[in-house]
């Protein structure tokens, strides 16, 4: 089996801070996996800039200009992580045989790579990257990482447990994946949709080498939901559970009220008339807003809007200025 070529998919949004520091790790690594080689020397880290506000592209400009080795792609505007992770896949997916996916913050062990690559010389299309603890997360973070991963598989949506974004896919399974269409993605959900034979490899976690993360609770909790939505359609099969308990137990209060008539034990009751007024009002404007978070994915779904635009990239601006 010859050398597979591969590029390493770095999305990155206002990384000014971190990305000088990561930049030539990334490199070294790169370097070492083809001296000792496991991959080819025409290997890449590309970068993908995802709308940042500050120098982060033309940092990435400039480790162009400065080493072959280095690439770089710039979105047209903000899109999300998984929107720029997925445009710099896609961009790769015809110029390489394997792609492995990193966050540009210098927290995952870049050794795991290693692991990686011997995984995909064993016959794995698809690598996970999986964390072994999460004693580097404060009790808050931990816990709610733990229960979203949890309530996810309720849900039935097929994840590795403590995986996140940092996995090696192969060029075979991105050419399929690219016929995913939908507007609303979820990788680490959607590509154990794909198939193919798949492995894990364990590493630790480390903090975030410079600069603030970009992921705050708000951000967690809309991401959360995003990964629900777009690949389980369990919360409306729940609205309908809801709806049919709350309905046996209206005809509970049917048959009750009606004795109580009977029996002459009727008065007037503004609590208990206030209290079921309150109940079904918060059911139905809960089940409602479930139904309409999908009618909105359904909405986005049928436009067909570009998931991701490409404005620039760093080897057409070299050729421009030759």
């Amino acid at each position: 089996m010859s050398e597979p070529i591969l590029w390493i998919i770095v999305p990155c949004y206002n990384e000014e801070d971190v990305l000088p520091i990561t930049a030539p790790l990334f490199l070294q690594k790169l370097n070492g996996l083809i001296s000792a080689g496991k991959i080819s020397p025409e290997s890449r880290v590309l970068f993908v800039n995802d709308g940042s506000r500050d120098r982060t592209w033309e940092i990435i400009s400039e480790l162009a200009r400065g080493d072959e080795h280095f690439l770089g792609i710039a979105q047209s505007r903000n899109r999300g992580h998984q929107n720029a992770l997925l445009a710099g896949l896609m961009e790769a997916k015809g110029r390489c045989d394997i792609t492995i996916s990193i966050d540009c913050d210098g927290q995952d062990d870049l050794n795991a790579m290693d692991a990686m690559v011997e995984e995909y010389r064993k016959g794995c299309d698809v690598v996970y990257g999986v964390r072994s603890s999460r004693r580097s997360d404060s009790w808050f973070k931990r816990t709610t990482a733990q229960s979203f991963y949890r309530m996810m598989n309720k849900m039935g949506v097929e994840m590795v447990y403590d995986h996140a974004d940092y996995r090696l896919v192969s060029a075979k399974v991105l050419r399929h994946f690219a016929d995913f269409q939908e507007v609303n993605i979820f990788l680490r959900g959607m590509f154990p949709l794909v198939g193919f034979k798949s492995g894990s490899v364990y590493y630790e976690r480390h903090e975030r080498l410079a600069g603030k993360s970009h992921y705050p609770l708000g951000k967690m909790i809309s991401f959360a939901v995003e990964g629900i939505t777009s690949l389980s359609v369990k919360p409306l099969t729940m609205i309908v559970v809801l709806g049919l308990i709350t309905c046996l137990l209206g005809f509970v209060g049917i048959i009750w009220a009606i004795v109580e008539v009977l029996l002459g034990n009727t008065i007037t009751g503004w609590a208990s008339t206030i209290c079921i007024i309150l109940f079904l009002g918060g059911v139905q404007l809960l089940s409602i807003g479930v139904i309409g978070e999908y009618i909105g994915k359904i909405y986005l779904e049928t436009k067909r809007r570009p998931r991701y635009i490409i404005s620039e990239r760093t080897w057409e601006t070299e050729d421009r200025e030759q």
